[in-house]
């Protein structure tokens, strides 16, 4: 029997933005989620007094003026801006590369110099391509950025990333890295950035405010029923899982997290600290407190609560983080895409559902586009 017009599968941003324009649009949506709370990959949780971001650090950061003041219509935003810094052996670089980290790297002062710096270490790659293009991610990276910056900032934390050698990953990866010849380690060129005030499960909460939801609920375990209530499904869960796996399962890249909670209130002054070296088995630590503490503030709490990220492949039964960008996985989601366009009453949407990665804003606004397509 039909009860509602929607079943959403996944609570995550995807989901909830539709569920949220649907409920505007009159009408009446499930939204339920296998795990035992609702907000996907943006779910966090309070440990000391401290926001966590329980599946990995999420910067909410666009370019889109709609998308922007759409999520800051449901909840304001603070001035949060992602300035990572790169720990190479206890040398500290900022990031993204700019006059700063030319200046630890190198002791120059002006961009020109840097330039110079620069130009002169990619006419080796240059000269041993001798005009033919990079056939791996090694060679495409020297090519836009010489050796010194490779070797410390980019090879070891790479390899950590795919678990795989740089010559064997495909110069796609990294079609581009961007130099900045002036002091700035903001992260991100685009407008708008921060993070919720009160933590990403506030801005769930506003999206899904008086729908439906159902938690620890499985939509395998239960599909016909499940299927059976709802005019249509927009599904947002792995696509391969959807079809039963039935051309085979597609390939991730996973994280494994070790998060402690510290007696100190301030353990490495800054967010996020990259890894770059092979020496050291994790690639980054993230400091959450520095998402919504500032100045001062950081001391208001004397604990904090650090992450290890442990990059690792996946296997069956672990969280899908990173589509594995290669021939055979995406000859492979070909197929599952030609039966999901064939689908009527089932809409696919996100990060599993597309194989594609997704930063949070682009996911915010591939659901709105699907909400307008629908009604």
């Amino acid at each position: 029997m039909i009860q509602y017009d929607y079943l959403i599968v996944g609570s995550g941003l995807f989901g909830a933005t539709f569920a949220y324009k649907a409920k505007q649009a009159g009408k009446r949506c499930l939204v339920i989620d296998q795990r035992p709370q609702l907000g996907g990959n943006v779910y966090c949780a309070d440990q000391a007094g401290i926001h966590v971001h329980t599946y990995g650090a999420h910067i909410f950061h666009t370019a889109n003026k709609e998308v922007w003041d759409f999520v800051n219509a449901l909840v304001p935003f603070n001035r949060y801006t992602n300035c990572p810094v790169a720990n190479y052996k206890g040398e500290l670089y900022n990031l993204p590369f700019n006059m700063n980290t030319f200046y630890q790297m190198w002791g120059v002062h002006t961009p020109e110099e840097a330039q110079a710096k620069i130009k002169n270490q990619q006419s080796e790659i240059k000269n041993q391509l001798n005009s033919r293009e990079p056939a791996n991610l090694e060679e495409q990276a020297l090519m836009l950025v010489g050796r010194d910056i490779y070797e410390k900032l980019i090879k070891s934390y790479t390899e950590k990333q795919w678990g795989r050698p740089c010559t064997e990953l495909p110069a796609f990866i990294i079609r581009r890295l961007p130099l900045r010849f002036i002091f700035d380690n903001n992260y991100f060129n685009d407008p708008y950035q921060g993070i919720p005030i009160g933590g990403y499960n506030v801005l769930i909460e506003k999206l899904l405010e008086g729908i439906e939801t159902r938690v620890n609920c499985d939509f395998f375990a239960h599909r016909e029923e499940l299927e059976s209530i709802a005019e249509k499904i927009i599904y947002t869960g792995p696509i391969d899982a959807f079809y039963g796996y039935r051309f085979g399962q597609l390939q991730y890249r996973t994280v494994r997290f070790e998060t402690e909670v510290l007696d100190t209130p301030n353990y490495q002054g800054n967010a996020v600290i990259n890894y770059t070296d092979r020496e050291t088995p994790y690639t980054r630590i993230i400091e959450h407190k520095h998402f919504e503490s500032f100045g001062q503030a950081v001391y208001d709490n004397p604990k904090t609560v650090i992450s290890r990220e442990y990059s690792t492949e996946w296997t069956p039964g672990m969280e899908p983080y990173y589509p594995v960008n290669d021939e055979r996985n995406a000859a492979l989601y070909a197929q599952y895409k030609s039966l999901a366009d064939q689908e009527q009453k089932v809409r696919f949407g996100g990060r599993l559902a597309e194989y594609k990665y997704y930063d949070m804003a682009p996911t915010i606004e591939q659901a709105l586009k699907l909400a307008q397509s629908e009604f």
